[in-house]
């Protein structure tokens, strides 16, 4: 994996995870946390188990809204151990083996494990026909083994809890998973989000009679996760982190709300708590990862660059130290190893730095691309073109390897880096109108699809790198219009606020680059480096 050197670690260490010791006292102002500090206190799922593991089926069910998998497949096995008839054991641990449904398309390892879990169910004990409703609701994520059915069969899941929904009125928990199962089969590419608002109606009147219900704040995040609704999550999002205090995705879930509003400090501060619960669980590396790259991100949007770089460091450490288990982490865990680095060297410019990222084959095909994008636009950024195209040809192979497994998500979002740092290459070729051709076609592309929940943004927004090449190519009223659009999608980015500032300036607009400068400074008002973005900003309303 990553081989930079880490730098002093306990100094970076205690920086990272400071707040450690306070991680579960530490709670948010708008809520005290629940005795159990993971929510269950709100879970009331009924089943025909034995009563004795009553309240540890509502634990269960809690770490199941938090995404806490690990220990959710424990509790169950707990159960399990005290109770062998519970057939709604099994449901537990094989939605706990499906995993996050936000984490795209499933394995095989991931269906083999789930459908080993579901097809126990049916014959453990005697369970009620709306258990197994349940229990035949996961059957239908795992009726094929096909990657490529996945879409089909996440839909087929929806319609089935939906129906045991309706034929359990009173049945509350049914109506949450029914939401969850609904915001899972949005499309990105549908821009009315119909799933998101459909989901979140099921959600928010449960809310406001549950508003300590750990699942509730958490999916209401997930449902508002898109550029024009983040806003309506954000009383959830303060909200979710005082429910489970002991969960790393708890601690972690508001930042995705606050990074789609540009509320840097509050991501920051949450994913701080989130890595240190991280640190203290056995879950593995990979939700600590998951919050430093949220953080990483943040930090970099205000500019506190050697704040960044600790996370950075921090991040090389946890990925050496976990004796290989991050470099082999799935999901959110996996892409943040890639993008970490890359992330602090692209949001700074460092385009010679970002060429020089090394590469090596990650265990997927969009983690290991995340690498080559980074050093194919570093490369042509830099004044060398020649440079790139070995990471262009590699990001179009795999690109063919998502194809090939049917990931229809991946495939694009890949295509669309490919083509990006193909537009830069053919821009410092001096094949301008053509490269702004090639680079507004996939700004189009990227911005009929969304960014995935695994990841806080795009590692570089195509259409604020588009309005980059039309400030260079001298067009900047074009640049304007191309950075606005960004800082409507992606409010408060540092390199967004500047390209609108320098393009507004270039273009005589002076009341908007004096606005969006202003804006910047005002970003980056507590910065730890002082970039000359910064003092270009300075210079001018000093002017």
């Amino acid at each position: 994996m990553m081989m930079m050197k880490p730098k002093t670690l306990l100094p970076i260490a205690a920086f990272v995870i400071a707040c450690a010791p306070g991680a579960f006292a530490q709670h948010d102002q708008h809520g005290a946390a629940p005795p159990d500090a993971i929510g269950s206190a709100s879970v009331k799922f009924q089943t025909s188990c034995a009563a004795v593991v009553k309240d540890d089926f509502n634990k269960g069910v809690a770490l199941l809204h938090s995404f806490w998998f690990p220990e959710a497949i424990k509790m169950f096995e707990g159960i399990l151990a005290r109770d062998p008839d519970c057939a709604m054991a099994h449901w537990g641990i094989a939605l706990s083996n499906w995993g996050n449904p936000f984490g795209g398309l499933k394995q095989g390892r991931t269906i083999e494990l789930t459908k080993a879990s579901i097809d126990k169910a049916p014959t453990t004990g005697s369970p009620t026909p709306r258990e197994r409703g349940y229990i035949q609701a996961v059957g239908q994520l795992v009726s094929s083994g096909d990657p490529g059915s996945h879409a089909a069969r996440i839909g087929a899941y929806e319609t089935a809890m939906e129906q045991v929904s309706r034929d359990n009125p009173s049945d509350t928990e049914a109506r949450i998973f029914y939401a969850l199962a609904v915001a899972q089969t949005a499309s990105p590419a549908d821009k009315t989000y119909a799933k998101n608002l459909k989901a979140a109606g099921i959600l928010e009147p449960l809310f406001r009679q549950m508003p300590t219900h750990p699942g509730l704040a958490h999916y209401i995040i997930h449902a508002y996760d898109a550029p024009p609704l983040a806003e309506k999550a954000l009383v959830a999002a303060r909200k979710y982190a005082s429910l489970a205090p002991a969960i790393p995705h708890a601690l972690h879930m508001p930042s995705h709300t606050f990074t789609r509003l540009g509320y840097w400090k509050e991501s920051i501060e949450t994913n701080r708590r989130s890595a240190a619960a991280a640190v203290k669980s056995s879950g593995g590396a990979g939700e600590e990862l998951h919050a430093l790259d949220y953080q990483t991100y943040a930090y970099l949007q205000i500019a506190q660059d050697k704040a960044a770089r600790a996370v950075v460091d921090h991040a090389i450490a946890v990925v050496g130290g976990a004796e290989g288990a991050a470099a082999g982490a799935a999901g959110a865990g996996a892409f943040a190893v890639a993008a970490i680095p890359a992330r602090y060297a692209l949001e700074r410019g460092a385009w010679a730095e970002a060429a020089a990222l090394p590469a090596r084959p990650a265990n997927t095909p969009f983690t290991e691309a995340i690498t080559h994008f980074a050093r194919a636009l570093g490369a042509a950024r830099s004044g060398n073109p020649a440079a790139a195209t070995a990471d262009i040809d590699r990001l179009a192979a795999l690109r063919d390897k998502l194809r090939d497994a049917k990931d229809a998500y991946w495939t694009e979002q890949v295509d669309i880096q490919r083509r990006v740092a193909l537009a830069w290459q053919t821009f410092a070729e001096g094949r301008k109108d053509e490269a702004i051709a090639q680079l507004g076609a996939a700004a189009d592309a990227e911005d009929a699809t969304d960014k995935s929940a695994i990841s806080p943004g795009p590692l570089a927004p195509a259409r604020e790198l588009f309005g980059y090449m039309l400030l260079e190519a001298g067009k900047p009223r074009e640049a304007l219009a191309a950075f606005e659009a960004t800082m409507k999608k992606e409010p408060n980015r540092f390199r967004g606020l500047y390209g609108g500032a320098s393009a507004a300036a270039a273009a005589g607009d002076r009341a908007r680059a004096t606005a969006y400068y202003k804006m910047l400074l005002e970003v980056a008002k507590e910065s730890d480096t002082q970039r000359p973005e910064l003092q270009q900003a300075k210079k001018y309303l000093g002017s």
